[in-house]
């Protein structure tokens, strides 16, 4: 049987985070367990510029199309490769941050995550038997984020492009008020990674293996 394969996602542009130890902690403990894992770092991975034009957003159908640029097909490459993925970021401004949220723009394109059907407002979801995991960080209390903020980030991340792309997300963990943290808590909460990664790479079942979609 094929080991499962996870890609981790660090969505934060600090270098030496508190995300980079959760997903060092995690990362490890899936290799550990069997799996292969791949890790996109945004504080030192490129992060795709912007789109600025609509093709930048979907992927070419034919050569008078805008072509991905190498970092973005490497990328779409991994996402294509992986049977699990793992967001980590922290909350900023109630929303994801802003490199991750390009990183999405760019990767999780039309054609590639995604296809409208010619007719009705129907779409096919072309990520189906992937799973993901998503670990945020943040400063607020927990019922305040809730109350509030109404769980934006998690919301925005799970139902509007994982779930909406096909992809089932096995679990959320929100770590609270960081900034109030001990060094105590943050021993915890990296080990508690680890335990996760152990579950995941028991757990995920490897898909079967197709070529990239196009629209």
């Amino acid at each position: 049987m094929n080991a499962p394969r996870i890609l981790v996602i660090v969505g934060t542009p600090f270098a030496g985070s508190l995300n980079h130890s959760l997903a060092s902690s995690y990362a490890d403990a899936a290799r550990a367990g069997g799996a292969e894992v791949r890790v996109v770092d945004l504080a030192n991975d490129a992060v795709p510029q912007h789109p600025s034009v609509r093709d930048e957003v979907r992927m070419p159908r034919t050569d008078a199309d805008v072509p991905l640029t190498p970092e973005v097909a490497a990328y779409v490459a991994d996402v294509d490769w992986a049977d699990h993925l793992v967001f980590f970021f922290p909350q900023w401004w109630g929303s994801l941050p802003g490199a991750l949220k390009t990183w999405i723009d760019r990767v999780f394109v039309r054609g590639f995550a995604y296809r409208y059907r010619p007719t009705g407002r129907l779409w096919d979801k072309l990520l189906t038997g992937r799973s993901a995991r998503i670990v945020m960080t943040m400063d607020s209390p927990v019922l305040w984020n809730a109350w509030v903020y109404r769980n934006a980030p998690i919301r925005s991340l799970r139902n509007a492009t994982l779930e909406y792309c096909g992809i089932k997300v096995r679990g959320v963990t929100r770590l609270a008020q960081v900034r109030h943290s001990t060094g105590a808590d943050r021993e915890r909460w990296v080990r508690g990674m680890a335990s996760l990664a152990a579950t995941d790479a028991e757990s995920v079942r490897p898909r079967e293996r197709s070529a990239l979609v196009a629209a």
